[in-house]
C-alpha cells in the first residue's frame, strides 16, 4: 500500500472510529508508529485532525462534526446557525434547514 492510499484509509478509519491510538494504527497497517505520525502530520494539513498525548504513544482524533464527503462547520459556526434558525419561519426556515442539513446538522422543526 502506498503512502497516499494508507493516509486515505487512516482518514476513513478516523471518521468512523472518531479516535484511535498511533500504535493501533501502526499495527493495523503493518508500519511503524513513526510512519503513522508522519501520515497524521500530513493529514492535519488538510483535515481537522488533532493528536493527543497519552501513556501509550498518544492518539489521534478527528474533530466533532467532520465526516468524509460532507462539508464541515466549526462548533461555534454550527451554534450560531442553530440560534439564528430559532427565529425563522416559512421559506427562510426551510432554507436554513437545507443549509444545516447540507452540513450534517440537526434540522429545526418547521414552525
Amino acid at each position: 500500500m502506498k503512502a497516499n492510499e494508507r493516509r486515505q484509509k487512516i482518514l476513513e478509519i478516523l471518521c468512523v472510529r472518531r479516535q484511535e491510538t498511533m500504535e493501533n494504527l501502526a499495527q493495523e497497517f503493518n508500519v511503524t508508529t513513526r510512519t503513522i505520525r508522519s501520515d497524521i502530520e500530513e493529514l492535519t494539513l488538510a483535515h481537522p485532525i488533532e493528536t493527543v498525548r497519552g501513556r501509550y504513544g498518544g492518539g489521534v482524533r478527528v474533530a466533532d462534526g467532520y465526516y468524509l464527503g460532507r462539508k464541515y462547520l466549526k462548533p461555534d459556526q454550527q451554534e450560531l446557525l442553530k440560534r439564528l434558525s430559532e427565529n425563522l419561519t416559512g421559506e427562510d426556515l426551510a432554507t436554513m434547514n437545507s443549509i444545516l442539513s447540507e452540513f450534517a446538522l440537526t434540522k429545526r422543526a418547521e414552525k
